[in-house]
């Protein structure tokens, strides 16, 4: 059978320097998964952009052809006009860009946006687009599709941004359908139903489909043959079973290798009892009241509600949930960023001997001393430092704002955390443009670490990251706290992360904990539905074992769906009850 898309010999460079991509060859047949595996920076994303055609201006097409259709459709185009390209865009080919927000209007209506590509590419008259743009919406899973219609792209969360998105390039049924990095920004439940949706809106157009991705879990999922790049090179090939099952190039190795997975675990080990928390919330609860349109009119939000957690002393204390679950607010009440309602108590201890004090109590003079002693690690390594200070500068601040010794020592001691995270002190004169990601998270910690603190809070600190680098960040991360004798109140919605750091694990839905226990005994025998979603919505690098979406969609939706043990409506939850040592699950008795 003829392939749909033929990319031959493709090469791209910039200015005189070597090519960034350089002899890419591949195929994808009608009805067929590509998957595109590389960190970033492996060309991956520039390969796909080249097939329609939007590379940067500066970008050079140096060899390759690009063909694309069967028998007397097929076109080669690389060699199409400017017009001819057009019409392919959109119409015969579309593509779901990684970040949602960056690819809608903020001025248009949802609608309207995903409306234009029928009226341009099938000449539809408004009403027989709109009529075909709501039909989308509803098979992409929109609760209320007039609402999403009139909706504007900020009044919506980042998996109904990327509905629209996916409804936006679907709606013109198009042969070929590139996906970069689709599922990225997304919670682990959101993204196993946008990948369940991908899979039936193909199974049911015939459409071809390149997906763009370094999570290997969701290659697991969707392909049927892997292409994996390195520095902008093909390093191995093949059907999706036998590349991730075999792999055989060296690099496709460690980059599998570096893939964090829930562990399989015999049974559970027995909890550590021990009782020196350097930190613990009581009853903390938060709520904001915001206007919801009219004079005077506002609404109540519980952004967390009757929160009870402990972080003790030498441990990670892992905080799991989806965007909204309330676990940051919970993270800035702890470090005193976010004043709780009347009733929650915050209590730090500095040493098991010291004074404990009451966060949400302190003076500002307190809360100065307090902020030398717990720091955050925050989650974009991009937009934590700023591009116009040197690292030095970045380093030294926080010192010099406590007034913490001479110029020379806070050079030293930048140098130190230099040392701690894997960096060379010579790279103290540099912007943080000058490092790669995972080198400005390294940057960020070292910065965290410069006050000496006790207790460190990581608000998802590897989200951004490609695999082998998270795997670099996890490891130090416990190299620190191991070598510093620190404490981690550690945030994340990745439960395969959090197998790997954690001691204990609390899980978090809708402002209120729901389970909570070490991560032994919460992957062996998980009680709490949205707990099961959860693990059953993280993908695994095993063609064996594919995401359960009816798992998924149980647990992370209403709770009024749940089993009657756990069910609840509204905010009358039941209370966190302890179902054996060290496991507790909320739940009716």
């Amino acid at each position: 059978m003829s392939p749909l898309l033929e990319v031959q010999n493709l090469s791209i460079g910039f200015g005189a320097e070597p090519p960034v991509v350089s002899s890419v060859n591949f195929t994808v047949n009608a009805g067929g998964t590509l998957a595109i595996v590389g960190e970033s920076g492996s060309g991956k994303t520039l390969t796909c952009r080249s097939i329609l055609r939007i590379l940067p201006a500066a970008a050079q097409m140096r060899s390759g052809m690009i063909n694309f259709g069967v028998n007397a459709s097929k076109q080669e185009l690389l060699a199409l006009s400017a017009n001819d390209i057009r019409d392919v865009r959109g119409s015969k080919i579309s593509m779901i860009f990684q970040e949602p927000m960056r690819s809608l209007s903020p001025l248009h209506r949802i609608g309207n946006q995903v409306s234009e590509v029928l009226t341009l590419h099938r000449n539809m008259s408004l009403v027989e687009a709109k009529k075909d743009v709501l039909a989308m919406f509803e098979r992409v899973g929109f609760a209320d599709v007039d609402r999403a219609y009139r909706s504007y792209p900020f009044e919506m969360s980042g998996g109904m941004r990327q509905r629209a998105m996916i409804a936006m390039a679907m709606v013109a049924k198009p042969d070929l359908l590139i996906a970069d990095e689709p599922t990225t920004a997304l919670d682990v439940t959101t993204q196993a139903q946008v990948l369940g949706l991908m899979k039936d809106l193909q199974f049911d157009t015939g459409m071809a489909l390149i997906l763009v991705t370094h999570d290997l879990g969701v290659v697991a999922n969707m392909a049927d043959n892997v292409v994996v790049m390195n520095k902008g090179r093909i390093m191995e090939s093949g059907p999706a079973a036998i590349v991730l099952g075999s792999p055989a190039h060296g690099y496709t190795k460690r980059l599998f290798a570096a893939a964090p997975m829930i562990p399989e675990i015999a049974q559970p080990a027995d909890p550590i009892l021990q009782d020196d928390p350097i930190l613990k919330l009581s009853n903390v609860s938060k709520t904001y009241v915001l206007r919801a349109g009219g004079w005077r009119k506002t609404i109540k939000v519980h952004a967390c509600k009757d929160v009870t957690l402990s972080v003790q002393r030498g441990k990670t204390l892992a905080v799991v949930g989806e965007s909204g679950s309330g676990k940051t607010t919970c993270a800035r009440i702890a470090l005193g960023a976010e004043q709780p309602d009347a009733g929650s108590k915050i209590i730090f201890q500095e040493d098991k001997s010291g004074v404990p004090v009451s966060v949400n109590e302190m003076s500002r003079a307190e809360k100065i001393a307090f902020q030398r002693q717990a720091q955050m690690v925050f989650q974009d390594p991009y937009s934590s430092l700023s591009p116009r200070m040197r690292v030095e500068q970045a380093l030294m601040e926080p010192m010099e704002i406590h007034e913490i010794g001479t110029k020379a020592s806070r050079w030293d001691k930048a140098a130190e955390m230099l040392h701690w995270v894997g960096l060379k002190p010579d790279m103290l004169k540099r912007y943080p443009h000058a490092f790669s990601g995972g080198q400005r998270q390294r940057l960020s910690i070292a910065r965290a670490l410069t006050l000496d603190p006790v207790l460190l809070v990581c608000d998802e600190p590897t989200s951004a990251l490609d695999v082998s680098v998270q795997e670099q960040i996890l490891n130090l991360l416990e190299d620190i706290r191991d070598g510093m004798g620190l404490s981690y109140l550690f945030i994340s919605h990745d439960l395969a992360v959090v197998a790997r750091i954690a001691d204990e694990v609390a899980v978090m839905r809708q402002g209120v904990v729901v389970e909570q226990a070490p991560p032994e005994t919460l992957f062996y025998n998980p009680r709490h539905p949205y707990t099961k979603a959860l693990i059953a919505a993280q993908p695994e690098p095993d063609v064996n074992r594919p995401i359960d979406l009816d798992k998924v969609a149980i647990g992370a939706g209403s709770s009024a769906s749940w089993p009657e043990k756990y069910r609840y409506e509204g905010a009358n939850a039941p209370d966190l009850i302890q179902i054996e040592p060290g496991h507790k699950v909320r739940c009716n008795v």
